[in-house]
């Protein structure tokens, strides 16, 4: 099984979110790190957006946040939120225009089934979190080291335009 690049972007993009944990992410600064355009990722945010996986904050001091703690994000749900389809194989659709003659007593629709659920209980078995926490330098490697802090008020954590 082959994920899309939607979806490999999507972990990328969660990724960098929980590695800059201290201050909203800024798709711009997302493209960079990853050398991808800021359009491609602003599509991919929709999805993830509506999933409730990430949180945008609008404005000029805006950015992208998660939309709850790392840990908490499996890469199985970012998988089900940014794949189209997961069919293996003709037989696996639900259209019912598959040709073959064996579509009611053939095994390896079962076979696709059982593998596909096992690659999906090995993706729920894993956190955003725990891919962050693998690379120690991961801050260093997105260059998120060499960022301005940005002001957050204190009470609400927004963040707050800079004294002119």
């Amino acid at each position: 099984m082959r994920l899309t690049k939607q979806t490999n972007y999507a972990v990328r993009m969660l990724m960098y979110c929980a590695a800059n944990n201290e201050q909203l992410s800024r798709i711009p600064e997302i493209a960079k790190a990853y050398g991808v355009s800021e359009l491609f990722l602003f599509k991919i945010l929709q999805p993830l957006n509506k999933a409730g996986l990430v949180e945008t904050v609008r404005g000029r001091n805006g950015g992208v946040r998660l939309g709850k703690p790392a840990k908490d994000i499996s890469l199985f749900d970012v998988v089900r939120v940014t794949e189209d389809s997961f069919a293996m194989a003709e037989c696996f659709e639900d259209d019912g225009e598959a040709d073959c003659p064996l579509i009611d007593s053939c095994g390896l629709n079962s076979a696709l089934r059982k593998a596909l659920n096992a690659f999906f209980d090995v993706l729920a078995q894993y956190s955003i979190d725990d891919l962050v926490k693998a690379r120690p330098q991961i801050n260093f490697l997105l260059g998120i080291d060499t960022l301005e802090p940005r002001l957050r008020n204190a009470a609400t954590g927004a963040p707050v335009a800079p004294a002119a």
